[in-house]
């Protein structure tokens, strides 16, 4: 018989309601700002490099650049993210993005940027997310009980489609408007959001300091649940795979200035449209009951999004490509949604950190090096052939998991209870 945590949503309260538990609520309030200045950030970053060299090569090698420092520090991220306070940890890590956008706002003011200063701050805002991320995806689950995690996933991923959709939008008017170093200004101060919602939330009991130090061993542990656990390795690796074929944020810089003619604004907009759908699907999978079998979702939504991005490199015109980029949200927001519960309730919370390193480095470096990929095709076959090849590649993967792995279709929300016996520490 199915415990009563399990996560059947015709016998619970609707999934918004998981923001009535008052630490939740901030942490969530927190990040919603937050998100909203990162994709700003994000957004003038790549406009800046571009217009400083109008090359599309170095676009991608931003993606390189980034890429490389996340998949050095991440799975050290993950190791400490599970043997200290990671409240305190987040705390750390926000300051630190905090100076690092200011620090660009302050350059770019003043008039010394330049492309080295770009990439080595790109560099160091994807060390520091290294250690960020792990610690927040990791704290989330222990902030609601076991039985609403997937709902507080659902909420979270919502909110942040939400502000991916906002932010490039208020990001290419903000550079219009105000400059790029306004924008890398706004961006500092979303992070005190965060500082914030971490100093008033009460403390917890599981989120007491942790006796472990940090080391190898912790690091390999993490490594080798995930190794043994194929659902979990599954669908990183389908989403890795996906993202390197289907990063089109290293060209919507291109498309909006030389296809389509439209600006900032137009990059606003186009940047802008992946989250619109999804917002879409986000909010479709929050108010939906779990499906029987998630895996086979996943692999269905990363069709889909291969095929909207093929759609997008072939479109005429700004508004149709706008059609295939929110479709191509939508599908990713389907997948992602499932992913992270599938990881969440598949692990036991003294990996969380490690394993959500793991999926960091999969989820994040995947676009860093489709960005790179991106750009060095785009400059080889041009800039609409290469979404369109990438997302043929796109399907093809989906369907060459779904074979090889087959765990990934066979997987149901119930197997989580076998995983969590069988992953159980020893202290417990």
């Amino acid at each position: 018989m199915a415990r009563s945590d399990s996560p059947k949503r015709g016998r619970r309260e609707l999934p918004l309601t998981v923001l009535r538990h008052r630490d939740f609520r901030l942490i969530w309030a927190g990040e919603a700002v937050s998100s909203l200045g990162t994709q700003m950030h994000a957004l003038a970053l790549s406009w800046q490099v571009f217009d400083l060299t109008g090359s599309v090569a170095l676009l991608g090698v931003l993606g390189l650049v980034r890429a490389v420092s996340l998949m050095i520090v991440s799975m050290a991220g993950g190791a400490i993210a599970d043997s200290v306070n990671r409240r305190h940890l987040l705390v750390a890590t926000n300051l630190g993005l905090l100076f690092l956008s200011a620090l660009l706002a302050v350059a770019t003011y003043a008039g010394f940027v330049n492309v080295i200063l770009l990439f080595v701050v790109a560099a160091l805002v994807s060390a520091v997310s290294s250690f960020d991320s792990p610690a927040r995806q990791a704290l989330i689950p222990t902030l609601v009980p076991r039985g609403r995690i997937p709902d507080a996933m659902s909420v979270n991923i919502l909110t942040g489609n939400v502000a991916d959709m906002l932010g490039p939008a208020i990001g290419g008017f903000a550079i219009a408007l105000i400059g790029i170093w306004g924008t890398y200004a706004i961006d500092a101060a979303s992070f005190l959001a965060v500082v914030l919602a971490l100093m008033l939330m009460e403390r917890r009991d599981d989120e007491r300091v942790r006796i472990a130090r940090a080391s190898m061993s912790m690091v390999v542990e993490g490594l080798k649940f995930v190794r043994d656990t194929p659902v979990i390795y599954g669908v990183m690796l389908l989403d890795f795979l996906a993202t390197i074929l289907g990063a089109t944020v290293a060209l919507t810089p291109v498309f909006a200035e030389r296809i389509f003619e439209s600006g900032p604004q137009g990059l606003g907009l186009l940047n802008s449209a992946p989250a619109v759908g999804a917002v879409a699907g986000a909010a479709v999978m929050s108010l939906a009951p779990p499906p029987r079998n998630p895996g086979k979702v996943i692999v269905g939504a990363v069709m889909s999004y291969g095929v909207f991005l093929a759609l997008f490199g072939l479109s005429p015109s700004i508004w149709i490509a706008m059609i295939f980029l929110a479709g191509y949200g939508a599908s990713d927001a389907v997948s992602m949604t499932m992913r992270h519960t599938i990881r969440n309730l598949a692990t036991p919370d003294h990996l969380r950190g490690r394993v959500a390193a793991t999926h960091s480095t999969f989820s994040s470096g995947g676009p860093r090096l489709g960005e790179f990929q991106t750009g060095i095709a785009a400059s080889l076959i041009g800039v609409r052939a290469t979404p369109v090849i990438g997302g043929i590649g796109c399907v093809l993967v989906a369907l060459g998991i779904a074979k090889l792995i087959p765990a990934v279709l066979n997987y149901s929300f119930s197997d989580h209870e076998a995983s969590d016996e069988a992953a159980r520490s020893p202290a417990d």
